[in-house]
């Protein structure tokens, strides 16, 4: 079976992820009321099968302010990020920093790992860690662009919410990979799209 690389991200429609003045009080910036993910809690039973698949992955990775903003110091070892005791991977998940720190072990099996050898490394170690099982981007947008850019990403599955940003950190500038389009699917808050990402 042929180990693949997928990304998933919500995205506005002019294609902001986040905000801008990210803080360990405000995850994503300026933006109010996370608008972009609206779809998985307002209107869950509608996207249940694509809520379910974002974490059904062996193992995962993020960049550094998707883990927990940057503070006053390199790191806040008080602080193991935003995703509570039992984050919702439940597999290893390399977050890609400059920084070094040991692991850290949460609840129901997720283990962050800090990876500063760069994005090569980090998705090595992704693909050794997952076996069988398929490897994802989970963000956030520099991470996922660099990614794609790369030709490292095979499927890219985006959800779009009917709302316009205006200024934010935005998936397409700088984007220089191809999208094929292969799907999508809409409901009341969001489109999903998927997308296959051509091969140089």
């Amino acid at each position: 079976m042929t180990q693949h690389v997928h990304a998933h991200m919500s995205l506005s429609l002019d294609g902001f992820g986040t905000g801008l003045n990210q803080s360990r009080e405000k995850p994503f910036g300026d933006i109010e009321g996370e608008p972009m993910h609206r779809w998985m809690f307002e209107d869950a039973d509608n996207n249940r099968a694509e809520i379910e698949t974002i974490t059904n992955y062996g193992a995962f990775i993020m960049g550094r302010n998707m883990f927990a903003a940057p503070g006053p110091d390199v790191w806040e070892l008080d602080w193991k990020g935003w995703w509570g005791p039992n984050p919702p991977y439940h597999a290893p998940v390399f977050v890609l920093t400059h920084y070094t720190r040991p692991p850290i072990e949460m609840e129901g099996g997720t283990v962050f790992h800090f990876v500063t050898e760069g994005p090569e490394v980090a998705l090595a170690r992704a693909r050794e860690a997952a076996g069988a099982r398929d490897v994802v981007i989970a963000g956030g947008v520099t991470t996922l662009r660099n990614y794609l850019n790369m030709a490292a990403v095979d499927l890219l599955h985006l959800q779009i919410a009917p709302v316009v940003l205006g200024q934010g950190e935005r998936l397409w500038d700088g984007l220089t990979a191809t999208l094929e389009p292969i799907g999508a699917r809409a409901t009341r808050l969001t489109t999903h799209m998927d997308y296959r990402v051509a091969k140089p």
